[in-house]
């Protein structure tokens, strides 16, 4: 069965750019340790909430958006060694992160349904 990783983030919008890039070579590098698939979403109708909300759970700032991501991997085996692998390559260590990377949300799901 698949395994994913899931992640929410706020990016400030005029870092959009520079956040995308920074996806692109995560996810070339992410497929190249193991990954099946690297989905990168730019909030289009996400709404603030009153008890919870993805730009509550982020604390994002007037001139941010949320960003909702997830990576899939056809095992937890194969995720935990490509992950090892990703995080250890120098071309996941940017000069200028275009995020706060202490307000991201992220963890590790079984698949329970894929239709």
């Amino acid at each position: 069965m698949n395994y994913v990783d899931g992640f929410v983030l706020a990016v400030p919008n005029d870092k959009r750019d520079d956040y995308k890039k920074l996806a692109e070579t995560a996810a070339a590098i992410f497929k190249e340790y193991g990954a099946i698939s690297v989905v990168e979403c730019w909030a289009d109708d996400v709404p603030d909430g009153k008890l919870t909300s993805f730009p509550m759970a982020v604390k994002k700032e007037d001139n941010e958006s949320v960003v909702f991501s997830w990576i899939a991997w056809p095992s937890k085996s194969v995720r935990n060694e490509g992950m090892k692998k990703s995080m250890e390559d120098p071309r996941m260590k940017p000069d200028n992160m275009p995020f706060d990377g202490k307000r991201m949300i992220y963890g590790g799901f079984e698949v329970l349904v894929y239709s």
